[in-house]
């Protein structure tokens, strides 16, 4: 699994500041950003979240893009897990690498997490003009963003 004990509770405290922020009760966890359309729920036993035609479901390792389950290798869900966590964060090739693979970015090449997006980003993209979530930060990563 891409999170361990500590990150998900990590996730869960950061999911409740935000909940308190915007001025919600701490019993529900469950958080609406207005700026990105995104719902996260973390009521019961799964972590979902909702942003546009996208559902993401961390337990059940589930995507569904406009409806139709999109099917993802182990890897590109986990980058997807990592990506979308924390929306318009820069996750560099190296950072990607070691978090993802839990590995040494010394090991493997960019083109290993280059391939893994492309993939992704034509799995995400249903149509041809579907919603690009992916995006690139030239010379530096990648960020999930809604458009």
């Amino acid at each position: 699994m891409l999170l361990n004990a500590r990150q998900q509770q990590e996730l869960v405290k950061y999911l409740l500041s935000k909940e308190k922020q915007n001025g919600g009760s701490a019993d529900n966890l469950c958080i609406r950003s207005g700026a990105y359309g995104l719902q996260t729920k973390t009521e019961g036993i799964f972590t979902e979240i909702h942003m546009g035609d996208l559902y993401f479901c961390l337990e059940q390792r589930l995507v569904r893009v406009d409806g139709q389950v999109v099917d993802l290798t182990a890897k590109e869900f986990d980058i997807l897990a990592l990506l979308i966590t924390y929306p318009q964060r820069v996750y560099t090739y190296e950072l990607i690498m070691e978090l993802v693979w839990n590995e040494d970015a010394a090991f493997y090449s960019r083109k290993a997490v280059s391939n893994h997006m492309s993939n992704l980003r034509k799995k995400l993209k249903r149509t041809p003009d579907g919603l690009e979530y992916i995006k690139n930060v030239v010379g530096v990563g990648y960020k999930f963003e809604v458009p």
